[in-house]
């Protein structure tokens, strides 16, 4: 009766609390094994202490007197999926604020802007992201003439879809001071309307508008630290590498974890040296609450983005001849910056997009390497936009090339009017990458693009955009398996932050952090089929934090 009682409570759903052994049983389970390779098992014993116990395969089982019983009603299972790259407060507060995202044209966002403003007359900033001029087929970017046209009486900041540009109407300017005497920073520009400036400001001249912005307030951090974590577990994502962590963030993460409200891990890179050493001054932080909350490194910018010109090329921009993009420092510079962090133990993580970005970092690491030997995982994040020539210097020195599969389908058009396609031969070469020997981790870039990780399984496995375009894929030859994205998506992504002993793959030892979805994406289904995946349940540490309520056997 009681073993009967137990299984009943499972059927309808409740959490299993984290105290308690349980037996995950009766489903179809995936994992990456121990050898790399995709592992198969009906059933899974979790320890009172949140860690996997044991992998079971075959039939029926005669579970030990006591233990919790958790029926998985055949559903698939597999690893909770890791964001190697992304950005959590910003999810959050993306998701609180106005979001341009899935506008389609400048009219459009004209009047979703018109209609936010005139939803919260009490703002005195109206505050938001996700303009893209490419996607609304402009032909060149927005201005403050055209965001005044939506809203002139109040200050109006909206950051571009990438991060790397700003839009500012005429009052957000003058509110900064903002002048046609007012001279580009160094790593920055503003864009330009004969001598005066247009309201597009890039990279480093964000800045210039973005210190005047009013700066949330604690409740307002932790909303969206709330928000943040319920997205990221609604699409399977139990933990995420969180690049460019403030000291504000942080705080917000330690006030979540206090309270017991910290849920997803967070592996924590700092925005700045400063940021590094306000928040752990005598090297890499303990994981804290449970194993929720780590700082171990740093996050550099080496250059811009690909999207605002501001991509550090070998060659000037095909579509913008005399322009080669931003490289943010010199090689003095970052070498100083990545051996200050190096040398206090700290991983060192750096953007780089462009072809001489990637260039730059990779001589930089060459000559650290030396400097600093043992196990020291440089991250190149994004790694777009790689001369071929420099391809096989991925495989050296440990390095892992962080990448989001999305970047590609989102800007394979984009790269080829800004390159053209002959230049493009390195181009999210994920399966060079592999190839030569370097590790791969596989995010989103949330909230650049949408945190949801079977969007990035699906453009792994096929270089297809949602509408299946290209057929066949965007330079097929760097396609990979899914069994290979998976990886990149678990235990790539858990090595890549230092955590593959702790998350990633459903070993014994490590934290049961699984989720249940909808269908058996390994049973030969196409990228759609994956992207369409939905999630059912999100388990951390052997406790269910996350369900849809959904009821219907999986598909497929």
């Amino acid at each position: 009766m009681i073993r009967f009682l137990l299984a009943l409570l499972a059927l309808l759903g409740l959490a299993a609390p984290a105290s308690a052994q349980t037996l995950v049983h009766n489903v179809n389970g995936y994992t990456i094994g121990a050898d790399g390779r995709l592992q198969r098992f009906t059933a899974m014993e979790i320890g009172a202490d949140g860690r996997v116990r044991q992998l079971f395969s075959g039939g029926a089982l005669a579970p030990p007197v006591g233990i919790r019983m958790a029926d998985g009603r055949g559903r698939t299972l597999i690893p909770g999926l890791i964001d190697a790259h992304g950005h959590v407060m910003g999810l959050g507060t993306a998701a609180l604020q106005l979001d341009l995202s899935d506008t389609n044209s400048l009219a459009e966002a004209q009047a979703r802007i018109r209609a936010y403003a005139a939803a919260n007359p009490d703002l005195p900033w109206i505050i938001g992201r996700g303009w893209n001029q490419e996607r609304w087929g402009l032909g060149r970017f927005p201005t403050a003439a055209d965001l005044d046209a939506a809203v002139s009486d109040r200050p109006v900041w909206l950051g571009r879809v990438d991060g790397h540009a700003g839009w500012a109407n005429s009052a957000a300017m003058r509110a900064a001071g903002i002048t046609a005497a007012t001279q580009s920073p160094e790593g920055g520009r503003i864009e330009r309307i004969g001598d005066r400036p247009s309201g597009i400001f890039i990279d480093a001249a964000e800045q210039l508008i973005q210190r005047h912005v009013p700066e949330p307030t604690s409740e307002q951090r932790d909303r969206a630290l709330a928000e943040a974590q319920r997205l990221l577990l609604s699409t399977g994502i139990t933990a995420a590498a969180d690049m460019g962590t403030s000291v504000e963030d942080w705080q917000t993460m330690r006030r979540a974890g206090e309270a017991d409200r910290l849920q997803v891990r967070i592996m924590s890179y700092a925005s700045s040296l400063d940021a590094l050493r306000t928040v752990a001054p005598s090297g890499p932080t303990p994981w804290l609450y449970g194993d929720r909350l780590r700082m171990g490194g740093i996050k550099i910018y080496s250059d811009g983005a690909l999207g605002s010109r501001g991509a550090w090329l070998k060659h000037d921009y095909r579509d913008a001849p005399g322009q080669r993009g931003l490289g943010f420092l010199t090689d003095e510079q970052l070498r100083a910056q990545m051996e200050a962090a190096a040398a206090g133990g700290f991983q060192v993580a750096t953007h780089a997009i462009g072809d001489a970005a990637n260039a730059q970092l990779l001589s930089a690491i060459e000559a650290l390497a030396q400097r600093f030997p043992g196990d020291r995982r440089w991250r190149i994040e994004h790694a777009q936009i790689v001369d071929p020539a420099d391809l096989p210097r991925f495989g050296r020195n440990g390095i892992i090339a962080s990448m989001q599969p999305v970047h590609q389908t989102s800007d394979m058009h984009m790269a080829e009017a800004r390159m053209g396609l002959p230049r493009l031969g390195g181009a999210y070469a994920w399966r060079s990458m592999l190839d030569a020997g370097s590790r791969l981790a596989f995010g989103s870039d949330f909230p650049v693009e949408s945190p949801n990780p079977f969007h990035g399984l699906a453009a792994g496995m096929s270089r297809e955009d949602a509408q299946g375009r290209p057929p066949g894929g965007w330079l097929p030859a760097q396609r990979l398996t899914l069994e290979e994205t998976l990886a990149a998506f678990t235990t790539g992504a858990a090595y890549a932050g230092f955590a593959e002993d702790q998350i990633g793959s459903l070993q014994p030892g490590r934290h049961a952090d699984f989720i249940f979805i909808d269908r058996d994406i390994f049973n030969g289904m196409d990228q759609q089929q994956v992207r369409d995946t939905k999630v059912l349940e999100t388990w951390i540490g052997g406790e269910r934090v996350w369900s849809s309520g959904a009821s219907a056997g999986e598909r497929g």
